[in-house]
């Protein structure tokens, strides 16, 4: 049987498919701050900056919770833990992620090569929450609001409160969704002196906090709506938004995993892409 290559084997151990957890909303900020399709070089190195975020956010992840994930039964096979991809390639990647969204922000405008190093930092810190604090599921809350944040800067050069409504919108529903995804580590978690909601409170208060952070977000969604004045076709995408959350909670509760793959992989998917979606049919349509 032949040996997978390093570049499948990286791709599987950065999982590059979640970027579509962030890109869609970076690409929908870009839109709703120029009013209409931004200029190409800006969609261009937007996108190149979001999977340079992306990949060091999640080489750094990987690379920072290896042993953590050697102890646990659910992650002792993926490639970094069991051996099959080595520690240098995966810094390689890290640091090839970080030049490439240091020199994407460069290209865009002084502001955003200006936060990069604050995005640096989110990005390389933003793991090691777990080990002091349940609250860490914010932390990636925080690090994926800056995804819209940058698109929206990228286009205008500057911050504007309008686009606080979309990030926070993708923090709390970021948090929720990564809470319940921590369900399936909740005995180990508690076990070996992992900070998470359902390893502190257990899983009925996790998946309760979860669906409160759910609602937060979509509130915020709804509030900016409001502060760019959309239409209809938008209010349609934040509804099936809003069915998709629930549908989310259906499918994962205390006692019921079987579908978190679904609920985390696909459900959320499909939110960012139809917020991506509902911005395209109500600006350009």
């Amino acid at each position: 049987m032949q040996k997978p290559s390093l570049g499948k084997n990286l791709w599987e151990l950065l999982r590059f498919e979640q970027t579509l957890f962030a890109l869609p909303i970076a690409l929908a900020a870009t839109l709703w701050a120029a009013g209409g399709w931004p200029p190409a070089r800006v969609l261009f190195w937007v996108v190149l900056a979001m999977v340079g975020a992306r990949t060091a956010g999640m080489s750094a992840n990987r690379l920072i919770d290896a042993r953590i994930d050697a102890d646990n039964p659910r992650t002792k096979d993926r490639l970094l833990p069991s051996g099959q991809v080595g520690v240098a390639s995966v810094t390689l990647v890290m640091v090839g992620s970080l030049v490439l969204l240091g020199w994407s922000a460069k290209q865009l405008n002084p502001l955003c090569f200006a936060l990069s190093p604050l995005a640096f930092f989110l990005l390389l810190g933003y793991s090691y929450l777990k080990r002091f604090t349940w609250a860490c599921h914010f932390g990636l809350g925080v690090v994926q609001a800056c995804g819209p944040l940058g698109g929206w800067m990228a286009v205008t050069g500057q911050f504007e409160w309008k686009a606080l409504w979309l990030a926070l919108g993708v923090s709390f529903w970021m948090a929720g969704f990564d809470m319940l995804y921590a369900l399936a580590d909740e005995e180990h978690d508690r076990s070996h002196g992992i900070y998470s909601v359902p390893g502190r409170f257990g899983a009925v208060v996790a998946c309760r906090l979860s669906r409160a952070c759910h609602v937060v977000g979509f509130l915020f969604w709804c509030g900016f709506s409001y502060a760019v004045s959309a239409g209809p076709i938008f209010a349609a995408g934040i509804g099936a938004v809003g069915a998709l959350l629930i549908w989310e909670h259906v499918l994962v509760g205390p006692g019921n995993l079987e579908k978190l793959p679904i609920a985390f992989f696909k459900v959320n998917s499909f939110i960012s892409v139809i917020l991506l979606l509902a911005t395209i049919g109500e600006i350009l349509i």
